[in-house]
């Protein structure tokens, strides 16, 4: 199925006089790590910034919402309040933070904001009524504001009460960065320069296989690293020794290779790796080819051979999407493969667009986020988009068009 998204609304198709004075409740994703109350990444907040400031140089009053963890209960470690404070410093309007329940008097402290002043309520999440996308709850909710604008793209995928249900009580639009998300991730599925590479990694080949199977057709080169790439290893009937597999996916794995071998796509699977013994940054490895591992190898990254062929996929192609990494890239040993794809990628003339916690936190190691010409902030979020599926949070905004 082609993800096809009609054009929804959007945040700058308003006029000032639509957002002056008005109380929008602005979902954002400010679910970044956080250790002693000090924020560790930023990059969420900073990605808001566009919409942040757009309200506030339009004189909105903007009420904040964001999850942050998954909290069971009321927990100080999982208070907004220290990213109340960071985005202070980020912003010229005056941010304040409220950890009131949503009632009657939170509803006096937002009409009583000051135009272009900042609201930033608690976390969203201590509240069950929330991941439940609980009606009652969601009615309340927005009560706090004349308009709704939601900018997480990270949380579109969930079916909550901030993210989908409160869409249905207000007026409501796309922030800056949804709208960006939306429209980078639709043109790679819909109409990109071609060629087109894709490189899928990661661990687990049961959290890729609905993208695998979607993009295949669609892109001219699929190139697939990282653990996942074991369990088509052992559907080929390859020794994999002690490396990542799904057994109850091999079947699976078969019949994707068989469709491979009939698809337009070019499937690219690594050709050696570096393995060791143990799993382990201190571990002796060495490299192999993936023809001949032993019953005691585990392969942890992808090997000079297939670095060499993993970028001259990507040097053919005008389009370049990246979700996942090619090997244990936090132990440094095993680094190798996903740093010198990120930085081929870097330097790369086409358009590259890179998605998931784990191959941005590797692109940020490196410095050179600023060098690829889409870096999303949705992990779950942009597989599901690009295994076709519709978003709620985005799918109720459709329903307002």
């Amino acid at each position: 199925m082609v993800c096809r998204v009609k054009k929804i609304p959007a945040l700058t198709d308003l006029a000032s006089t639509d957002l002056s004075g008005k109380r929008v409740l602005l979902r954002v994703d400010f679910n970044v790590p956080i250790s002693k109350g000090i924020i560790q990444d930023d990059t969420r907040i900073q990605a808001a910034l566009p919409t942040i400031n757009h309200l506030i140089n339009h004189h909105a009053k903007v009420i904040l919402v964001s999850h942050l963890g998954r909290p069971k209960e009321r927990d100080g470690s999982a208070s907004l309040e220290p990213i109340a404070n960071h985005l202070a410093s980020l912003v010229s309007a005056p941010v304040t933070f409220t950890d009131s329940a949503i009632n009657r008097s939170l509803i006096d402290q937002t009409e009583a904001l000051q135009d272009g002043a900042i609201l930033c309520l608690d976390n969203i999440r201590y509240y069950p009524e929330e991941t439940a996308n609980d009606p009652v709850f969601s009615k309340a909710l927005s009560r706090l504001a004349d308009l709704y604008v939601n900018d997480a793209f990270g949380a579109a995928h969930r079916s909550n009460a901030s993210t989908e249900g409160v869409a249905h009580y207000l007026p409501s639009y796309a922030g800056v960065l949804l709208a960006k998300e939306i429209h980078e991730l639709s043109q790679v599925l819909n109409s990109p320069d071609r060629p087109v590479a894709a490189i899928i990694g990661g661990a687990k080949v049961s959290t890729k296989f609905g993208v695998l199977r979607n993009l295949l057709g669609k892109v001219d080169a699929l190139i697939v690293g990282g653990g996942m790439a074991f369990t088509f290893f052992r559907a080929k009937g390859l020794e994999i020794g002690k490396s990542l597999v799904e057994p109850d996916l091999v079947d699976q794995a078969r019949e994707f290779l068989a469709a491979a071998d009939d698809s337009t796509t070019e499937l690219v699977l690594p050709v050696d790796q570096v393995v060791a013994t143990e799993f382990s940054n201190t571990a002796s490895a060495k490299v192999k080819s993936v023809k001949d591992l032993s019953s005691e190898d585990m392969g942890l990254d992808i090997g000079p051979k297939s670095i060499e062929l993993f970028q001259s996929a990507v040097r053919m192609a005008r389009t370049i999407i990246w979700n996942g990494p090619l090997g244990v890239f936090e132990m440094e040993q095993f680094s190798k493969g996903t740093k010198a794809l990120a930085q081929c990628l870097a330097t790369h003339s086409g358009k590259t667009i890179v998605g998931g916690g784990d191959s941005v936190a590797a692109i940020n190691q490196l410095a050179i986020a600023d060098q690829f010409h889409h870096v999303s902030t949705g992990g779950g979020a942009s597989l599901e988009f690009l295994e076709g599926e519709e978003l709620p949070g985005i799918r109720i905004l459709k329903g307002m068009s």
